[in-house]
C-alpha cells in the first residue's frame, strides 16, 4: 500500500529556493519555470475545452504533470513561521498537484490562476497556516468548497464514521494551534470496489485514499482518471520505483488499502 509519511502529511512544510513575485498579499513564492508552465498550460487548454466540463479539462491539465518528480516538504510555513504561498511545479506532492490542477482547471490567466490556488488552498481565502486546508475533507467542508463528496452515491455500501481530525491517538495536536475538528467521515472500503463503482466514478474524481489512523482522514491522494488503458488513479507518488506523477491502475491501487473518499469539482 502506498502511504505518505505522517511528517510529508501534516509537519510544517518546507519551500525551495524560488524567486519573489507579486499576489494580492505579497507573499508568493513562484520561479521562472513554473510561470511559464502556468502560461503555457492555460493557453493550452483554456481556449479549447469549455471549463463547464470540470472532468474533461481536469483530464487535460493533470496530464500536463505526468513524469513530474515527486518532491516532499514543499510549502512553507509552520506554528512558528509565516505561511507563503508557494507555486513550484518542479516538484509536487500528492496534495500540492491537487491544488494546482484545480485551480488550473478554470483559470484564465496567471493572475487567476493565483486568485484560484488561494481559494482553493486556504480557508476564507485567508494566506496563513492556520486557515490551509490540511485535509482532504476541507474541500468539501470549508469555505470556498472545492469540491462535493459524492462518496455516498457511488456505492450502496460505504461505511461512515466519526473523525476528530488532528488528535492524535494520546490527544496531542498532529498540528499545533490549528485545533480538533470533529467530522463525519465516509468512505468506501476497498472490499466493495469493484466495475460497479468504477461505472459510477468520473473522470476528474479527486480521490482520498482513506486511514483508519486517529486524526487523519486520507493517507493519500489522486484524481480518477478514465483512459483507453482502463481506469486510472492519476497521482504523484513517492513510490520508490515511481518517484514522479503516473497514472496507477485503479483497482489495482485501491484492492490493499482501507478505502476511497470521493470528492467531485464543483
Amino acid at each position: 500500500m502506498h502511504k505518505l509519511s505522517l511528517l510529508i502529511l501534516i509537519a510544517p512544510l518546507m519551500g525551495c529556493n524560488v524567486k519573489n513575485a507579486t499576489s494580492a498579499d505579497g507573499i508568493t513564492d513562484i520561479d521562472s519555470y513554473t510561470e511559464s508552465r502556468i502560461v503555457n498550460i492555460i493557453d493550452t487548454h483554456a481556449k479549447k475545452i469549455d471549463t463547464s466540463r470540470p472532468g474533461e479539462m481536469i483530464d487535460a491539465v493533470s496530464a500536463e504533470f505526468l513524469g513530474t518528480p515527486y518532491k516532499a516538504n514543499v510549502l512553507v510555513g509552520s506554528s512558528t513561521n509565516p505561511e507563503k504561498l508557494v507555486i513550484d511545479f518542479r516538484g509536487l506532492d500528492c496534495f500540492t498537484y491537487l491544488d494546482y490542477v484545480n485551480s488550473l482547471r478554470s483559470a484564465t490567466s496567471q493572475s487567476d490562476f493565483i486568485k484560484k490556488l488561494v481559494s482553493t488552498r486556504y480557508v476564507n481565502n485567508d494566506i496563513s497556516y492556520t486557515h490551509r486546508k490540511h485535509f482532504f475533507s476541507d474541500w468539501s467542508n470549508r469555505q470556498p468548497l472545492n469540491a462535493q463528496d459524492v462518496t455516498a452515491q457511488i456505492s450502496p455500501h460505504t461505511v461512515t464514521i466519526t473523525k476528530y481530525l488532528n488528535q492524535r491517538e494520546n490527544g496531542d495536536e498532529f498540528i499545533p494551534t490549528l485545533g480538533v475538528v470533529k467530522r463525519d467521515i465516509t468512505f468506501i472500503p476497498a472490499e466493495f470496489i469493484n466495475d460497479d463503482v468504477i461505472s459510477h466514478l468520473k473522470t476528474g474524481d479527486y480521490i482520498g485514499i482513506y486511514t483508519k489512523i486517529k486524526g487523519l482522514d486520507v493517507t493519500h491522494t489522486g484524481i480518477f482518471i478514465m483512459t483507453p488503458e482502463g481506469a486510472m488513479l492519476r497521482n504523484a507518488s513517492s513510490l520508490k520505483k515511481n518517484m514522479k506523477v503516473v497514472d496507477s491502475p485503479f483497482l489495482q491501487y485501491v484492492k490493499n488499502t482501507p478505502g476511497i473518499i470521493v470528492l467531485r469539482a464543483l
